[in-house]
């Protein structure tokens, strides 16, 4: 019995033309001659791709849509009874429209008729009970409705500020970056945004106050929107030496260093247009032990206002007050 052969089939690799040459001995173990030509590689069995584009990268910031869905589901744990209230308001601005419906077809058969205008005022006057309450039932339903779209506007500005990525280290770049939202229950953050001179001057006052403000779990983040960073070094003679630990806190308290500055700008620049500050003003935020935004301004930070409304971290009062940061704004 003659044995037919039959030609291997050809192997397609879908492989960039300018790759090809270099990886083409690698991805095909039986081949051990040198790299070949495009075409060559293409006669040979070999389909190449026109394509000559490094991958996208991987996607790590969250999208608007996303971003909306947290802040609306933080936005009903915050407020829970609101979708019931405005349910409510719903149901009885129904109601009374229909109570106004059958009232206004009872108001024209009886103006009509002088033999029923008798009950036409009675009629009338519950025509008005029922236009009066639907009134004030879509009142206050567009007054609950712009109060929830202000409360998901602003978790949503404070969703995008706890993705943004900080430093910790002396400026070096040796520290891990981490995103704001990590320090979540961990440190009351205040981000001090100006040129380098204002958070310069920034840093001058809060020395005396570093190991109250230590106790407070407070932490500067200082950006200097005009690229001169200050370099920030705490004396070892202000700080008062009574607990190891604490004075460590209190020499890290100017340890945080923002990275990728334009979306930080980009962050503060839309605050300040919300706010009506001109783009050119220092600000200073201060955010709650949960991220939240407690208070913001311009100029300098109220330090010594920090020290008397923040309640300390450490010892009678630790877990107690931890949410007690103040108003949320």
């Amino acid at each position: 019995m003659a044995a037919s052969l039959r030609s291997p089939p050809s192997i397609s690799v879908s492989v960039p033309c300018a790759a090809l040459g270099a990886s083409l001995h690698s991805s095909l173990p039986f081949s051990r001659k040198p790299s070949l030509p495009c075409g060559r590689a293409c006669r040979a069995g070999v389909r190449c791709s026109a394509a000559n584009k490094p991958s996208p990268p991987p996607p790590t910031a969250l999208d608007s849509s996303e971003v909306s869905s947290m802040a609306r589901i933080r936005s009903e744990v915050l407020s829970p009874f609101r979708s019931v209230r405005m349910f409510f308001y719903l149901a009885f601005m129904a109601s009374g429209a229909l109570g106004g419906l059958i009232a206004l077809t009872q108001l024209l058969p009886a103006l009509s008729n002088p033999a029923r205008a008798g009950g036409a005022a009675e009629t009338l006057k519950g025509l008005g009970i029922d236009a009066a309450a639907v009134a004030l039932f879509a009142f206050l339903y567009s007054r609950e409705s712009k109060a929830k779209d202000a409360q998901v506007a602003r978790l949503a500005r404070e969703e995008r500020l706890s993705r943004l990525k900080l430093r910790a280290g002396a400026g070096d770049g040796s520290g891990r970056p981490l995103a704001l939202g990590e320090l979540r229950g961990t440190a009351r953050l205040v981000i001090v945004a100006g040129p380098g001179e204002f958070v310069a001057e920034s840093f001058r006052r809060s020395q005396p106050l570093l190991r109250e403000l230590a106790e407070r779990a407070v932490l500067a983040v200082p950006f200097a929107t005009d690229g001169n960073a200050p370099e920030l070094r705490v004396d070892e003679g202000v700080v008062v030496v009574v607990d190891d630990d604490l004075a460590r806190r209190s020499r890290r308290l100017w340890q945080l260093r923002p990275v990728y500055t334009t979306e930080w700008a980009q962050w503060l620049d839309d605050q300040k247009k919300l706010a009506g500050v001109p783009p050119d003003s220092p600000v200073y935020l201060s955010l709650r032990m949960d991220g939240r935004v407690r208070g913001s301004g311009e100029g300098y930070p109220p330090w010594q206002a920090f020290v008397a409304q923040l309640p300390p971290v450490k010892g009678l009062w630790s877990g107690l007050l931890d949410g007690m940061d103040g108003r949320v704004l």
